[in-house]
């Protein structure tokens, strides 16, 4: 199951990264120019490529072993409500979607609050534009670390396999989509935004304001930010010209691939 689910997942994937990608040539929100900046994709694109090798070799499948596990022992919340199996698999699966997203929300929410967890993601968050690359710019201590906590949370809930790769699926998509230097219409945005996370929503969470940084957590429900009240409606300028990124992490050193995987640990 590892092999087909790796390769499902990598479809989606890929398929969700050149649509997005081919939307933000066609309709740019924010200019061009500024985004595709051959050193930010080298940089992003690059952690990408650590993180999958990190992961390859270590936790890999992480996910999906502790979900097999879970279901071969009858661990977690839904096994013992009895919604495992045939009889009960699609409640089961929706559950574990709804509360693997919100698990991610803390996890996101907690990234921002414990200093240590910041250290690694403000590497996430020092890109000083705003795109679909974004989404995959994150150092691989933390993917390594992510892994393991939800991995954690699978085994808690007794998450089936396929409600795992499907989430996994849903929440790399959204990420790509919410990253997206795209702008939705205005009423069609605000409709949107009720249920999921968009683009509109998400460019706030990057604001250089701190106070708009530390808001709008969400990956795909943005009922998590309005529950917890982490939301932010729209920033204090206007997005299309806001600035992306993180004060003290502008020079040229910090943008780089060394860089980035060096800034957790350098002051300040």
């Amino acid at each position: 199951m590892d092999h087909q689910a790796g390769l499902l997942r990598l479809g989606i994937f890929a398929a969700i990264l050149a649509v997005m990608a081919l939307w933000e040539a066609i309709a740019p929100y924010r200019p061009a120019t500024a985004v595709r900046r051959p050193m930010r994709w080298l940089t992003n694109f690059g952690l990408l490529l650590l993180g999958a090798g990190l992961t390859r070799f270590t936790v890999g499948a992480a996910m999906i072993a502790s979900a097999v596990l879970a279901q071969q022992q009858g661990w977690g919340l839904i096994n013992l409500v009895g919604l495992s199996g045939w009889h009960g698999g699609f409640l089961g699966g929706l559950i574990a979607i709804v509360a693997l997203d919100c698990a991610i929300y803390w996890q996101h929410r907690l990234t921002h609050i414990v200093p240590l967890f910041w250290r690694f993601h403000r590497v996430h968050h020092c890109d000083t534009e705003f795109d679909v690359s974004t989404a995959i710019r994150f150092h691989p201590f933390e993917i390594l670390a992510s892994a393991l906590y939800k991995s954690f949370f699978v085994i808690a809930l007794g998450a089936d396999p396929w409600a795992v790769v499907i989430y996994e699926s849903m929440l790399s998509g959204f990420a790509l989509f919410n990253h997206g230097n795209v702008h939705l219409p205005g009423g069609f945005d605000r409709l949107l935004r009720r249920v999921i996370v968009t683009p509109d929503m998400h460019r706030v969470h990057h604001s250089i304001l701190m106070n708009e940084t530390n808001s709008n957590y969400g990956n795909i429900l943005s009922v998590w930010d309005r529950l917890f009240v982490s939301y932010v409606d729209h920033t204090k300028t206007n997005d299309h010209d806001m600035q992306i990124g993180l004060e003290e992490f502008r020079d040229k050193r910090s943008q780089s691939l060394w860089g980035v995987l060096w800034l957790p640990f350098r002051q300040p």
